[in-house]
């Protein structure tokens, strides 16, 4: 009888801490919707391209380690386990262990330099652009100064307050949102001079591999060269204040014949 209280017993216990557990997973599952993507987001420019291939290049390689240094290890540890009255080899040291477990690495590091070097001298290249754009941060929006065109600009998030104070649903792109988009000509080369009026931003957007700090009294700058039309989202990637999670990046990359018809009634208006 004192066997099946306890059983009984235990189940109810079980069953208490095993059911807020399932009801806070449905719902989790029925309400979420993360992005449960793995990689990078699509390349789109070609330092996009260099720095996927990049990061692709150096995760095999670090697969590739993995798997042989965990192979040796567990291969020595079932190959020469007590049970088989395995001994230890008796020697202070080896110069062939030691001249293998250094040469190769340094190999190995090279072959991850050389590509790398390569790949920031091709983002650092900001010449030959065929036109420049100024990107000011400011808490918190960004103003977009077109210096070719003399089109100049504001852009700020547009999400409703009322949806960040969960008043109401959560639209496509909540926080994404901006009320004036960047608009770029795709195929052109473009140079992007990026600062701050306040404290340090930074200007992102994966999908065109262009991140770079925004930092009041200094210009930096960086370039792109869209591949494919299409928009592209990104935020501010550096803790500027109580709304930096507010100020997202929108880009509008265009045809050029759009991009001129755009540019034709900004600086008609």
């Amino acid at each position: 009888m004192m066997r099946i209280w306890r059983s009984n017993r235990t189940r109810r216990a079980v069953a208490g801490v095993i059911a807020p557990i399932a009801v806070a997973a449905g719902t989790f599952a029925s309400s979420a919707h993360a992005e449960w993507a793995l990689n990078f987001q699509k390349p789109v420019t070609p330092i996009a391209h260099i720095q996927y291939d990049l990061h692709m290049l150096i995760l095999w390689i670090c697969v590739a380690i993995f798997v042989l240094v965990f192979g040796i290890m567990f291969y020595s540890l079932f190959a020469h386990r007590k049970s088989k009255r395995a001994h230890a080899a008796n020697f202070s040291h080896s110069t062939k262990a030691e001249v293998i477990w250094t040469v190769i690495p340094i190999l190995i590091l090279i072959g991850m330099a050389i590509p790398s070097t390569q790949a920031l001298i091709m983002m650092e290249d900001t010449t030959a652009s065929d036109m420049t754009i100024k990107i000011t941060g400011y808490q918190w929006k960004w103003r977009y100064q077109y210096l070719d065109n003399d089109i100049d600009y504001y852009s700020a998030l547009e999400t409703p307050r009322s949806q960040i104070e969960n008043n109401a649903p959560k639209e496509e792109h909540y926080l994404l949102e901006v009320d004036k988009h960047l608009v770029l000509p795709v195929n052109k080369k473009i140079r992007l001079l990026i600062t701050a009026n306040d404290v340090i931003h930074a200007w992102w957007v994966p999908a065109l591999g262009a991140k770079k700090d925004a930092i009041p009294g200094f210009i930096n700058e960086i370039w792109t060269q869209i591949d494919e039309p299409g928009t592209y989202r990104g935020q501010c990637a550096e803790l500027c204040g109580k709304d930096h999670g507010f100020m997202p990046i929108v880009v509008d990359a265009v045809s050029e014949d759009d991009f001129n018809a755009w540019v034709q009634n900004q600086t008609s208006q």
